[in-house]
C-alpha cells in the first residue's frame, strides 16, 4: 500500500553504528580481531540486575529485562584480559579511536566538544559483562546532504561495542567475548527524514562517509542501523539491527503502514468501548484438551478482550497481526506464545472447548479471549504483558524498541529506553580532544573521479576499487609503481573469480597481492599468471610471491623460447595462415597463449606472433 507520507505526517531518524579499525580494543590493549566460538579457552558466567540512575531512577527498558532470570555464560579467549571480563577497571579511551572519530565529525561538518566524558548506559541482557556500556559523546550539531535536503547529525557518540551473542538456550545466553569492546562510533541524525527513499539515502552517504577514512571495518555485522519512525498520530518506535541498506526503506514503509493499521484498530476499539478484564485461571477448561502444547502445560491463563473480536486476528503487516504484537509481549516474559479466539478453534482446540473457554471468562460475541499455557510463574507474567499490550492497542501505537526481520517487517523488543540508564563513568578521566590536526579525508565519490582522471579506470572499476575493502591495497601498489589497471582488476576481479572458485583468499595477506603485482610489473610474472600464482599462495601463505610462480609452474621464459612456441604453433597452423594471413591472428594468439600456460606476458607473444604471421603472408 502507498502512503502519503507528508499527509501522515512521518518523521524518521537513523542511529548508524559502525565498527573502527583499531589495532586495540577501546579501554584495553587487546586486539580487534573476531574470533570463532570454538577457539575459546575457557567460560564463566554472571547473573545481571539494573541498578538505580544518580537520580534514583530504574530504567524501564533495563526493569523489563530483568523480569526474566536468565544465566549469561561468556566465552573467553587466549586473547581476552580481565578488562573484558569486568574483573579489572578499564584503561583510558584509546588515542587511535578517537582521532578516527574526529576525522568522522570532520567529514560530516560536526562541532567537537570541549571535553569528552565516558559515561555509563545500563544493559542487563547479558551483552556486557559489567552490566552497562560505556559511551561518549565526541561531537554535536553535523550536517549531511541528499537529494530531498539536509539531514542534520545530532550527536556522535564513540563506545564499546557489545559481546557477541552465540547462541540462546533455555535459562540463559551465551556470549564471545573477542567482539566486547572494539571501538564504535555511533551517529545519531535528526529526525529530518520524510520518506523511506531519504532514509535510505542519507543511510548510503554516511556509510560512504565512514568508508572514505579507510579506518572502519568492513563485512557482516561490522556496520548496524537503526531507524527512528513516527507519524503524527502514532508513536517513536526504533527499530534495532538493520543489518542491509537495501532493507532501510521497506522497514520504513512497513513501520508507517503498520502504525497506520494500529490507528485504525484503536479507533474501531473505541467505537465499541473496549476493556481489557483481569486475566484469570483457565486451566480446568483444557482438562481433556487434545492440543499437543495447551495439555502439556502446567497452568493456562487466559484474558476477556471486550470489544476485541476479529480485530486481535486483524493484519497490520505481511504474516504479523495484532495478536502476533500480543503473543511478542508473552514471549518476551519467557512463554512460547499465545491462543486467541480469533484463530480458534484450531492448533487441537475444539468448538467446545472455545465455547467452554469463552462462559469461563464470561466472554460475549464482541468480545476476544487470549490465554498462554505455562508453567504457573511463566504463563502468569505473559498474561499480564499480554493485558497490558492490549490495553495499550486501545490508545493507539505504543513507544517502543523493535528488532527488524528480513521481511521488512519488526517485533516487539523492549520498552525505549530513557535518560534513567545513563551516569558517569568514575573509572575513565575525561579526555579534551583537539580537532585542529585532523587530516580531512578524500571523499570515496572523489576517489573514484581521481581514479578515472588519473589512472584511466572506466567508472564501474573505479567505483568497485574505490568502494572495495581493497581500496588501501590498490592505492599502496599504485605508490609501488604497479600498472594501475591491472593492480585493479586483480583486486577486484580476480580475487572475485577465485573466492567463487572455493580458492582460500582470506589467507592472501597485503604484502601477497603487493609482491605480485610488483613481479608482473617488473616482467617477470605475465598477467595471465596472477590466478594461478595467487592460488598458490592462498593455498600455503607462507610461500613468498616468487615461491608462488615456482609452485605454479610459472617461471618466466625469455624472448626466444616465447618466439619457439609461437612459431610451432603457427608451423601447426601452416595452411590456416596461408589462407587467412593476419585473420587468423585471434585463434593462434589463444592457442599461443595456452601452450605458454601464463608463462610469458601477452603484449610479448601478440608481438611475435604478428611478426611471424608477417613472415608468411608476405
Amino acid at each position: 500500500m502507498t502512503h502519503d507520507y507528508e499527509d501522515l505526517g512521518l518523521v524518521a531518524g537513523l542511529e548508524i553504528h559502525q565498527q573502527l579499525d583499531t589495532a586495540s580494543k577501546l579501554f584495553c590493549g587487546c586486539p580487534t580481531e573476531r574470533r570463532e566460538p570454538e577457539e575459546s579457552v575457557r567460560s564463566f558466567t554472571r547473573y545481571l540486575h539494573p541498578t538505580k540512575s544518580e537520580l534514583g531512577e530504574l530504567d524501564e527498558a533495563a526493569l523489563e529485562e530483568s523480569r526474566v532470570d536468565r544465566e549469561f555464560e561468556y566465552l573467553s579467549f587466549d586473547t581476552t584480559c580481565l578488562v573484558e571480563e569486568d574483573d579489572e577497571p578499564p584503561g583510558r579511551l584509546d588515542a587511535e579511536a578517537l582521532e578516527t572519530t574526529l576525522e568522522i565529525a570532520a567529514l560530516m561538518d560536526c562541532t567537537v566538544v570541549d571535553s569528552a566524558h565516558v559515561m555509563r548506559k545500563i544493559v542487563v541482557d547479558g551483552s556486557n559483562t559489567s552490566g552497562f556500556q560505556r559511551s561518549t559523546l565526541v561531537a554535536t550539531d553535523g550536517e549531511i546532504e541528499t537529494e530531498d535536503g539536509s539531514v542534520g547529525i545530532a550527536d556522535m557518540l564513540l563506545e564499546e561495542e557489545s559481546a557477541a551473542r552465540i547462541e540462546e538456550h533455555d535459562g540463559g545466553v551465551t556470549y564471545g567475548l573477542d567482539r566486547l569492546g572494539i571501538p564504535l562510533v555511533e551517529i545519531g541524525t535528526k529526525p529530518d527524514i520524510s520518506s523511506p527513499e531519504q532514509a535510505r539515502e542519507a543511510a548510503e552517504r554516511i556509510g560512504m562517509l565512514l568508508r572514505s577514512t579507510g579506518k572502519v571495518k568492513r563485512g557482516l555485522g561490522t556496520i548496524r542501523q537503526d531507524v527512528n519512525v513516527s507519524i503524527e498520530e502514532g508513536a517513536r518506535v526504533e527499530m534495532k539491527g538493520v543489518q542491509s541498506l537495501d532493507d532501510i526503506d521497506d522497514l520504513v514503509e512497513g513501520e508507517v503502514g503498520r502504525q497506520v493499521a494500529l490507528l485504525e484498530i484503536a479507533a474501531e476499539l473505541q467505537t465499541r468501548d473496549a476493556a481489557v478484564a483481569e486475566p484469570t485461571a483457565v486451566t480446568e477448561v483444557f482438562a481433556e484438551t487434545d492440543s499437543g502444547v495447551i495439555a502439556g502445560a502446567e497452568t493456562v491463563f487466559a484474558v476477556r478482550l471486550d470489544g476485541f473480536d476479529g480485530l486481535v486476528g486483524r493484519e497490520i503487516q505481511p504474516d504479523r497481526r495484532l495478536g502476533t504484537e500480543l503473543s511478542d509481549h508473552a514471549k518476551r516474559h519467557g512463554a512460547g506464545g499465545i491462543f486467541h479466539t480469533d484463530e480458534l478453534p484450531a492448533y487441537g482446540v475444539t468448538e467446545a472447548e472455545v465455547a467452554a473457554l469463552r462462559e469461563a471468562v464470561g466472554a460475549g460475541s464482541e468480545d476476544a479471549v487470549a490465554l498462554v499455557a505455562d508453567d504457573e510463574a511463566t504463563a502468569r507474567r505473559a498474561i499480564d504483558a499480554v493485558a497490558d499490550r492490549a490495553e495499550i492497542a486501545i490508545d493507539g501505537v505504543p513507544e517502543e524498541t523493535r528488532g527488524a526481520n528480513e521481511n521488512g517487517t519488526s517485533r516487539y523488543l523492549r520498552p525505549l529506553p530513557g535518560a534513567a540508564r545513563m551516569y558517569p563513568e568514575t573509572d575513565v578521566p575525561p579526555v579534551e580532544p583537539d580537532p585542529s590536526d585532523v587530516e580531512v579525508p578524500e571523499l570515496l565519490t572523489e576517489k573514484v573521479e581521481r581514479y578515472q582522471t588519473a589512472f584511466g579506470l572506466g567508472s564501474g572499476l573505479a567505483r568497485q576499487v574505490a568502494y572495495g575493502r581493497h581500496m588501501p591495497t590498490f592505492e599502496m601498489a599504485i605508490e609501488r609503481g604497479a600498472d594501475p589497471t591491472t593492480a585493479a582488476s586483480t583486486l577486484e576481479s580476480t580475487l572475485t573469480e577465485l573466492r567463487r572458485d572455493d580458492v582460500p583468499v582470506e589467507n592472501l595477506t597485503e604484502e601477497h597481492l603487493l609482491s605480485v603485482l610488483e613481479l608482473v610489473e617488473a616482467g617477470e610474472l605475465a598477467n595471465e599468471g596472477i590466478g594461478p600464482v595467487l592460488t598458490e599462495l592462498a593455498e600455503d601463505p607462507r610461500l613468498s610471491a616468487t615461491e608462488g610462480i615456482e609452485a605454479a609452474g610459472l617461471a618466466g621464459v625469455d624472448r626466444e623460447k616465447v618466439r619457439e612456441t609461437v612459431v610451432e604453433v603457427i608451423e601447426r597452423n601452416e595452411a590456416q595462415v596461408r589462407e587467412e594471413g593476419m585473420a587468423a591472428f585471434s585463434g593462434l594468439m589463444g592457442e599461443c597463449m595456452g601452450a605458454l600456460r601464463g608463462k610469458a606476458d601477452g603484449e610479448v607473444v601478440s608481438e611475435l606472433l604478428r611478426e611471424e604471421i608477417g613472415k608468411r603472408s608476405d
